[in-house]
């Protein structure tokens, strides 16, 4: 089975370039993020004629927004907010014998200090939410996954230079920190890792402000796949697409794909 996260960037901008990744990589499960469309506006007629009829949408018009859509049943599909702010960031459902979620967490801005910020003192808020209903709720013995824009590159090597990024949104302390939280309210694994050793680095966003991205590669993993230990064994390889940061127009991120094993009968 291969499982992708994408955040788009606008959906309806980018469909062609989704029907191109669904085509050429098989994909059975699409998880978008940064949708943009209320509901009555998604493209999800085009989506079925992809093979992806089995769909889930928790959208808004013109920001965030995710989406699920699967060439499998889904079941149980259910829509989240966070922090008193009905804002399109979290779905979950369940599939192939597992629990997904697909996630998109607030960017924060650009001053990396809650008091003057609100935008960063609301990433923060979300993390500390999110990771209490974890806590709350989630049994690690049975199989998970979570995907998404978390918007935070956690280890030095994922990001260009940790020297100079340490006091940049995305990558500062307390939101590696309150990253950090999170994925132990699983316990989550990180299911990128687990392919490409953490000392090397690893990209999946590139600044549109880049003239040329590929020659400065400053990026940063903002994109991430995590799965509980009860679905580690099923884990069997990663893509990550940054050749369609080429693609016209492009967005941002790229897309990052999980192969896994089907369930087992029974």
């Amino acid at each position: 089975m291969a499982i992708a996260t994408w955040n788009i960037n606008s959906l309806r901008l980018r469909l062609d370039q989704v029907a191109r990744l669904v085509e050429s990589r098989a994909i059975d499960v699409l998880c978008l993020q940064e949708i943009k469309a209320r509901p009555d506006h998604v493209p999800t007629a085009a989506l079925a004629e992809m093979g992806l009829v089995h769909q889930a949408l928790h959208t808004m018009p013109g920001y965030n927004g995710v989406g699920i859509f699967s060439r499998l049943p889904l079941e149980d599909s259910t829509p989240f907010d966070w922090c008193d702010r009905v804002d399109c960031r979290h779905l979950r459902t369940r599939v192939a014998g597992f629990t997904l979620h697909c996630l998109y967490i607030p960017a924060g801005g650009d001053i990396p200090d809650p008091e003057e910020n609100p935008r960063f003192r609301h990433k923060l808020a979300f993390f500390d939410a999110l990771t209490d209903w974890f806590d709350r709720t989630l049994d690690p013995d049975m199989p998970a996954m979570v995907v998404g824009d978390f918007n935070v590159a956690p280890l030095e090597t994922d990001v260009w230079d940790h020297r100079k990024m340490r006091g940049v949104v995305s990558h500062t302390p307390v939101e590696v920190a309150k990253l950090g939280a999170l994925q132990a309210s699983g316990p989550w694994i990180d299911a990128m890792r687990r392919f490409v050793p953490p000392e090397e680095k690893l990209f999946t966003w590139w600044s549109y402000r880049a003239k040329d991205w590929r020659l400065t590669n400053r990026g940063r993993r903002l994109d991430h796949i995590w799965v509980t230990p009860a679905l580690v064994d099923r884990l069997r390889g990663l893509e990550v697409m940054d050749d369609t940061r080429d693609w016209t127009p492009p967005s941002d991120h790229v897309p990052v794909i999980v192969h896994i094993d089907p369930p087992t009968k029974g």
